[in-house]
């Protein structure tokens, strides 16, 4: 029982991309875009057909939201509140850090559009490929010279 307990008490704030042990539509909703399937979420309040919320996700990232019901500033208009984050994909649970509050269900629409493909990830500069232009050569490479590294350098491989 105590387990339990610890268990639900350090889960409130997170979420898992199958939906946790009772999955519906109450639970998180995920969105990978991917260079295949570049993606751009919009969620419209269908009072006004106005989009309250709109991410052009990027490719290799996913977005990851729910709804709360009665967890919002406005009885009327913003009765609910959205959590929601962007990783990068795939992840399949985390806490959800960013909010805003929003229509009630009844008034809400999630509208996901395809944008033409191929679309492709932005590049590391970790992972930054090593050219042979001008600006990219070392010191000792260039007709100027420059020290030679020591052996312990990757540069030049």
């Amino acid at each position: 029982m105590a387990g339990f307990v610890v268990l639900s008490m350090t889960s409130c704030d997170s979420y898992s991309t199958k939906g946790g042990w009772l999955p519906s539509s109450n639970s998180t909703f995920t969105y990978i875009s991917t260079s295949s399937s570049p993606k751009t979420v919009r969620i419209i309040d269908t009072r006004n057909e106005e989009a309250f919320f709109t991410l052009r996700l990027p490719v290799g990232k996913q977005l990851t939201f729910r709804f709360l019901d009665g967890k919002g500033d406005d009885p009327i208009y913003t009765p609910d509140r959205m959590q929601w984050e962007i990783w990068d994909a795939p992840k399949k649970n985390g806490k959800l850090s960013n909010q805003l509050t929003v229509p009630p269900a009844a008034a809400r629409s999630i509208r996901v559009e395809i944008r033409p493909v191929p679309e492709w990830p932005e590049d590391d500069e970790r992972y930054r490929l090593r050219v042979d232009v001008e600006e990219d050569r070392p010191d000792h490479w260039t007709p100027q010279g420059g020290p030679i590294p020591d052996k312990a350098s990757t540069w030049p491989n």
